[in-house]
């Protein structure tokens, strides 16, 4: 059966097929053909819609979400950046929580304790990539200080009609399969007439050893990206009138594509970040992580339609919506960017210049174990995390892109809207190496696939410290549930910023801090969707200690 794509309205009419009684939603997961301009894909609906309806509530309102799972396999939801009960999290084997089995119906139940900007989506298998995923907006229980004339949903994504289980297969056998930007014969001449034959040689020669390529910015590619389900050419639209303020709400609910998002001619005032409230931060773009949120206020003085232009990393496409005084307006869509590379700096290496070639595999390369992409010992000395002066000076090919003078997001601007309550120091370091085998397309945590590896325990309570080492060409987007982190980001402890994302550049390291006050299993991973199905995933369990224990 083919029915025609349905979009979700912020407004809340998706709310019509709920149960009328307050607090109380139902959700219907079914699969159907999505026509997607002329591209078609058996993807998963939620109540008839792709992606899924906007599910909007209030802070400290008790919901109860009904979900029926109509797909031939076992379903899940999880609420992604909420506190709640462990057993409501979603995700299965995790909390005594088994999954939706097929006909089946689960009741969520939980009291809602934040507000801001978050989305659910699956956490059954790869079921996140063929469409289970949804925008979510908590109203605040006090009125907000942030007053706008309107309220809309960005929620961006990735679509394919390839099945995700194909592309996962099509990884494992070429970790290269979707990569068609590699350097050629003619970027080898062009490099020797730049930078003469001994540094194009050894350049060559460097990244053959470590099995990389420094064009891999993105696993995937062929992707139509979307803005709350529309494509650049059906263009979604927000109205507004001029001089009138307007809060977009921005969600990366992509699989695996990362977003320089921008809009020529305005500026973006962020104000909230993985639906916490930051001191407002006025820039011109945002690199948006997978899974991360980001809410700005923009004021349009004139009277003229504006772009919402969000290119993918790898510049393989983009994601386009306008806003605009009355529908059918349109505003210039940017081109793309050139595409960047990775270089020796990105991965922490500096110049190799003077290097013997033959001894690459016998140096410390910060813990780097070149011939395995990145197998490091859990015991290796971390690299330091950067300043916020450092962060803003961002690697050549990771940080490249961006006009110069051109006001880019940094974690470093992040500063709590309101003080944190826990300023103890750390108890201790839990150091997190970020590792994979890019050849045989496997991911890893400290070296270890999830089932491989021994879950972190932290006691109820405790605050720790957090340090992510990327021994990997990649940026790892990684998601810790049920608790958010502080960013260690160069503010004042009581200022620290909260996320449920933190991003990790290839080749650096950065720490957080946390306080475990959530008990239960939790999982922790990268939300770059086929590396955690390839094993970058482990558990967090948080155990309230018994009285003879405490003793």
């Amino acid at each position: 059966m083919r029915v025609s794509l349905l979009v979700f309205t912020f407004i809340g009419l998706a709310f019509a097929s709920f149960a009328a009684k307050a607090g109380e939603y139902s959700l219907v997961i079914d699969r159907h053909d999505v026509d997607i301009g002329g591209r078609h894909g058996d993807m998963i609906i939620v109540n008839g819609q792709f992606p899924g309806p906007l599910l909007r509530f209030r802070e400290g309102e008790d919901v109860a979400i009904h979900v029926t799972n109509r797909l031939k396999d076992d379903s899940s939801v999880h609420w992604h950046g909420l506190l709640l009960p462990g057993e409501m999290d979603g995700v299965p084997g995790m909390n005594g929580f088994g999954g939706i089995a097929p006909g089946a119906t689960f009741t969520y139940h939980f009291k809602v304790r934040q507000s801001g900007t978050y989305w659910y989506h699956s956490h059954s298998g790869l079921q996140e990539q063929e469409g289970l995923a949804g925008p979510i907006v908590i109203d605040p229980a006090k009125p907000s200080g942030i007053q706008a004339a309107h309220d809309y949903v960005v929620m961006l994504s990735d679509f394919t009609d390839e099945r995700a289980d194909d592309i996962l297969r099509n990884l494992k056998a070429d970790s290269g399969y979707y990569n068609h930007s590699k350097r050629t014969a003619g970027d080898f001449f062009r490099g020797m007439g730049k930078d003469g034959i001994g540094a194009t040689l050894r350049d060559r020669l460097d990244w053959g050893e470590m099995r990389m390529d420094p064009t891999d910015l993105a696993d995937v590619t062929g992707y139509t990206f979307l803005v709350n389900g529309k494509s650049a050419s059906a263009n979604w639209t927000g109205l507004f009138k001029p001089g009138e303020r307007i809060r977009l709400r921005f969600i990366n609910a992509s699989a695996m594509t990362y977003f320089d998002l921008r809009i020529p001619g305005l500026k973006m005032i962020v104000v909230a970040a993985d639906g916490q409230n930051v001191m407002p931060v006025p820039v011109d773009e945002i690199r948006l992580a997978i899974a991360e949120t980001y809410d700005v206020i923009v004021t349009p003085k004139d009277g003229k339609a504006y772009t919402i232009f969000a290119q993918s990393l790898d510049r393989s496409g983009y994601a386009r919506a306008t806003l605009a005084p009355r529908e059918g307006m349109e505003a210039p869509v940017p081109p793309l960017r050139r595409r960047a590379q990775l270089t020796m700096a990105d991965m922490g290496m500096g110049s190799m210049e003077g290097m013997d070639h033959g001894s690459m595999s016998n140096m410390d390369m910060g813990g780097m174990d070149m011939s395995q992409m990145g197998h490091a010992a859990t015991n290796t000395k971390p690299k330091e995390s950067k300043s916020p002066a450092e962060e803003e000076q961002a690697p050549k090919g990771w940080g490249a892109g961006f006009p110069a003078g051109e006001k880019v997001l940094s974690y470093g601007d992040l500063k709590s809207l309101t003080p944190q309550k826990d300023l103890r120091e750390p108890s201790r370091e839990i150091i997190v190496h970020l590792t994979g085998n890019m050849e045989r397309y496997i991911w890893t945590l400290n070296g270890k696939k999830f089932g491989d590896a021994q879950p972190i325990e932290l006691k109820y309570g405790e605050r720790v410290k957090l340090t992510f080492v990327n021994d990997t060409m990649m940026a790892h987007p990684m998601h810790l549930h049920g608790m958010f982190v502080q960013l260690v980001n160069g503010q004042p402890a009581a200022r620290l910023p909260n996320k449920h994302i933190v991003s990790v550049p290839p080749g650096q390291s950065y720490s957080v801090l946390l306080t475990a006050d959530a008990p239960g299993e939790w999982a922790f991973h990268c939300h770059l969707l086929y590396h955690m199905a390839s094993g970058m995933m482990n558990k967090v369990v948080v155990a309230r200690m018994s009285a003879e224990a405490a003793r």
